[in-house]
């Protein structure tokens, strides 16, 4: 193989690459949450035991996770616009991908709260609790500590999926390197480093979670909390005090 690597133009513009790769970090960062907030709705709507409130969650799941996500992407801010709603190009990818986000996590809530015994909601109930206070104190909290894995790889892929915004022209990572390979010609080098950077970042944000999850299982066992007096009590003490 008879190629001079060269580097140099890459390292040059080593800090747009990381401002390009903290963009993508803060749009996956507030996707997620909304895409959380989304899900768990959607979750709820899917559990719950009227049938319209079923039929419009499982509709929006479908048609969502059925769609390419680069499709959506261009959906959006190609049609917004002719609709008469005109907002910034980062506006309207942080809407695509929550929506997009909120489909998949739909699932995983869903499969989360089905997991939680039926016994914590029927003590809930037993002891005075509304509906609403057993999701908010109690179903939600142990739900969201279940599925931490899941979650974890969601955002994951969201964050990779942050690469899309460059097709419409969104400053993040891809963007800037698809621009030094322009400028400078050197594909291998360009693209080598974006990939690298991309590696490390997933690599990173999956050791961080993980060590997130071992902490809460150590915070578990020794608080005992896989006790359902002792998650009602839990809840209790801390609806008490407020």
């Amino acid at each position: 193989m008879d190629y001079d690597f060269n580097f140099s133009v890459v390292w040059r513009n080593w800090d747009i690459l990381i401002s390009g790769l903290g963009l993508g970090l803060g749009l996956a960062f507030i996707s997620i949450l909304i895409g959380c907030v989304i899900g768990i709705i959607c979750a709820f709507m899917m559990l719950s035991k009227n049938r319209t409130f079923k039929y419009v969650a499982s509709i929006y799941v479908t048609i969502i996770r059925n769609t390419p996500i680069l499709v959506l992407i261009l959906f959006t801010y190609f049609a917004l616009p002719q609709m008469g709603i005109r907002i910034g190009k980062i506006e309207s990818f942080i809407i695509t991908l929550s929506i997009y986000a909120g489909a998949y996590l739909t699932e995983v809530f869903r499969s989360g709260l089905t997991s939680i015994s039926k016994g914590l909601y029927e003590a809930g109930l037993a002891i005075g609790l509304t509906q609403f206070q057993i999701k908010r104190m109690i179903l939600v909290p142990i739900m969201m500590r279940n599925i931490l894995p899941s979650l974890t790889n969601n955002f994951i892929s969201l964050f990779k999926d942050t690469s899309l915004a460059a097709a419409i022209s969104i400053p993040e990572l891809t963007f800037y390197a698809r621009k030094i390979n322009v400028e400078s010609f050197r594909v291998i080098e360009t693209w080598m480093v974006a990939s690298g950077i991309y590696i490390i970042a997933c690599f990173l944000l999956g050791y961080t979670f993980r060590a997130l999850e071992k902490k809460i299982a150590i915070s578990r066992t020794k608080q005992s909390n896989s006790s359902m007096t002792g998650v009602i009590a839990k809840f209790l003490r801390k609806e008490n005090c407020s």
